[in-house]
């Protein structure tokens, strides 16, 4: 076993390590790290060999075969309170709805340590928020990407967290997405559907794929078609949440998001077919061009129908205003 510069270890195997799982041989190379902790870094992308990616802890290794695991800087296990500004649109004693701007992390990761909507939330709702459903991601029932924008609703109170937590869990809750997409789907509403699991390509990525992952269906409809059928502004709702899932299988639909920096958000050539004040705008917007609109959900202490409803922020607002002209 030999280190690499940052957090990348190399793992040279033993002859007798051939045919095992790699999970195991790993597991016997550094000692100072769990099978379990291990199994999760495979499925999270971060186990390569010559330069293929293995997402499956069950992988047989090859004679000779050896290893390169990413292993993330460790994160403070307690976030700490960071005063921020926040967008709430409704709060009381056991709720809290917002909106998060495009560009700032739901909770802290590995390389993103803190200023996170976490840290936001220790210091507008006081010491006790602290552990609501788990220590470092207090209050959180739901995510939204760092680049998607919208709205949320986070626990304050351990009564209101038991309340929401099942509701996302069964798909209960109302969610509806406006997304900017390339060209037109064809029909202009229907529903996509396929597992989605990490890309065995990239481990960035998330995909659809034929074997492994978890169900997912997104439901779209074309609101507008723009820019003379080169854009659409889509309504996207979920019966399932998965990581990336609305721009996963956009994609896969063949309808990638504009501005989407990990999916194909528009190649040079692509962006060339846009009118020039278009072609600005996307790359203004610096992220895919998604924001979670509408929230509807039953208040998980009083039982009531809670709906929710958010202006578009203005990057998207004004790709939607110049593809419209066009």
């Amino acid at each position: 076993m030999s280190k690499l510069p940052g957090t990348s270890v190399v793992v040279e195997t033993d002859p007798a390590d051939a045919g095992r799982r790699v999970d195991i041989v790993l597991a016997a190379h550094l000692p100072k790290m769990s099978r379990s902790r291990l199994k999760v870094l495979i499925g999270q992308g971060c186990l390569t060999s010559t330069g293929a990616t293995i997402v499956e802890p069950a992988y047989r290794v090859k004679p000779g075969q050896n290893f390169a695991i990413a292993v993330p800087d460790p994160i403070p296990a307690t976030p700490q309170a960071q005063a921020m500004a926040l967008d709430i649109v409704a709060e009381d004693a056991h709720v809290i709805v917002l909106n998060k701007p495009a560009g700032l992390v739901v909770h802290p990761a590995p390389g993103n340590p803190d200023r996170t909507l976490v840290n936001a939330l220790i210091a507008h709702c006081g010491p006790d928020f602290t552990g609501i459903g788990g220590v470092r991601r207090p209050g959180i029932v739901h995510r939204l990407d760092k680049g998607t924008s919208g709205l949320m609703v986070v626990a304050k109170t351990a009564e209101a967290y038991a309340g929401l937590a099942p509701q996302f869990a069964a798909r209960e809750v109302e969610r509806a997405y406006w997304a900017v997409a390339w060209g037109v789907p064809a029909p202009k509403s229907g529903e996509v559907s396929g597992n989605i699991g990490r890309s065995p390509r990239n481990r960035k990525k998330m995909a659809v794929l034929r074997h492994g992952g978890k169900p997912a269906v997104t439901r779209y409809k074309v609101l507008r078609t723009l820019a003379g059928g080169r854009a659409s502004l889509v309504e996207c709702r979920l019966s399932s949440g998965r990581t990336h899932q609305i721009r996963v299988h956009m994609t896969a639909l063949g309808h990638a998001l504009l501005g989407d920096p990990i999916y194909g958000g528009g190649g040079v050539s692509r962006l060339r077919t846009l009118p020039q004040a278009a072609q600005v705008a996307v790359k203004a917007l610096g992220r895919q061009a998604l924001h979670a609109k509408t929230l509807g959900f039953q208040h998980p202490v009083s039982g009531d129908a809670r709906r929710f409803d958010s202006v578009l922020p203005h990057d998207i607002a004004e790709l939607i205003t110049i593809l419209d002209f066009h």
